[in-house]
């Protein structure tokens, strides 16, 4: 019997993206099923309600609501797909940031039901995504959950984008700036992505794209946040954080970046810190690593200190006498099964260890020479 090798292009049934479109939400939801069952934490759920009412009044749909807590754990998980059952629901929706967004696919999948995403703020890649994150209750990364499909529907309002918190944005743009860098080393090597056997040529485009996008429109999004206003740049990098960044990386594939990022989630030190914040320091190690041209590296430390996103230890809460610290990040980014071995090398806890002490030097070199407010030590709330 021949080899089959499976090319996958993994994308959401539906993507909806623009102006106050959370007024559409209930016809969306509609066309999924006529019980759906919304989660929101408080916070969100005091910014959107009132906006979305009115299009579930127009759909006939009721409004029901669940809140939810930090983190998507195995635990919350089971608790929704529980309320699913309990209340009839034939369509959930996970309104706010990454891990409710999570928690509620996971739900829809256990349920057997349709599930939808709907961020308020582009603060990562995961909404698109056929997988979901699982995490402890003290934010540990425990698993992957993979499923045989993606959301049936997507809606972000870039309304609710620029009126979010701009970190969220930050965030937003170091995750998406990871996933040209790691699908352009899983393309050499034809690894496995996130959903087949190698990457598919359309995923490692979409990912160069979101690439292009944020080096051009990043710095002006960041304005219009700032603002509280949409401008095209902002749609542009809402589209690039979320769209192009959510295909790039499960079609396109994963590699050291986000595995350093799940390495640091051990490291007590780093807690508090965006999701994209801790990818960003896994992007420099990976070009480290992998030997980038010394130009491309100074780029991405001057642009990605402009947009706000750590490139250095001390922006994490180490320095390069924490080896300890450091040397547990590299194991654990390192295990069996992690991403970072698509790296079209061999990639040791010592080779991750290494590039992630050498940032620090260059960081603030780099950042002297361009005039930059030099690195300050992070400490994480307790």
């Amino acid at each position: 019997m021949s080899t089959v090798v499976e090319h996958v292009l993994a994308a959401p049934s539906r993507y909806v993206q623009g102006r106050n479109v959370i007024q559409k939400l209930g016809s969306h939801l509609k066309s999924l099923g006529s019980t759906p069952l919304l989660v929101a934490d408080d916070v969100v759920w005091e910014i959107v309600e009132d906006s979305l009412a009115k299009g579930f009044e127009e759909s006939d749909l009721p409004v029901t609501r669940v809140g939810f807590g930090k983190f998507a754990t195995a635990e919350a998980v089971d608790s929704l797909v529980e309320t699913l059952r309990n209340g009839g629901h034939d369509v959930i929706a996970g309104i706010g940031g990454g891990s409710t967004i999570d928690a509620v696919k996971a739900a829809g999948h256990l349920a057997g039901i349709s599930w939808a995403s709907v961020p308020t703020a582009a603060s990562s890649d995961a909404p698109t995504s056929a997988l979901a994150v699982i995490y402890t209750d003290e934010g540990e990364f425990v698993e992957y959950r993979f499923f045989p499909k993606n959301p049936d529907l997507v809606l972000i309002d870039t309304v609710l984008v620029a009126n979010a918190p701009e970190r969220f944005l930050v965030g937003g743009i170091g995750d998406a700036l990871a996933t040209w860098v790691e699908a352009r080393a899983v393309a050499k090597t034809r690894a496995k992505t996130m959903v087949g056997d190698a990457p598919t040529y359309t995923g490692t485009a979409l990912a160069e794209l979101s690439w292009k996008i944020l080096w051009e429109n990043a710095l002006d999004a960041l304005d219009a946040v700032r603002s509280r206003t949409v401008t095209p740049a902002l749609e542009a990098v809402v589209e690039a954080n979320t769209l192009l960044s959510g295909l790039g990386f499960e079609s396109g594939g994963l590699a050291a970046a986000h595995a350093i990022h799940n390495g640091m989630t051990a490291a007590p030190q780093t807690h508090g810190l965006t999701h994209g914040e801790k990818v960003n320091i896994g992007t420099l190690t990976q070009l480290i690593m992998e030997g980038a041209p010394s130009a491309e590296i100074e780029d991405f430390i001057v642009f990605s200190t402009k947009v706000g996103l750590p490139n250095s230890l001390a922006e994490i809460g180490l320095t390069p006498e924490d080896q300890k610290e450091i040397r547990a990040i590299a194991e654990a980014a390192t295990v069996e099964g992690e991403t970072i071995h698509n790296m079209p090398f061999t990639v040791t806890p010592e080779l991750v260890a290494e590039a992630m002490t050498v940032a620090e030097t260059l960081s603030r070199r780099i950042r002297a020479e361009h005039g930059l407010p030099e690195p300050q030590l992070y400490r994480a709330q307790h």
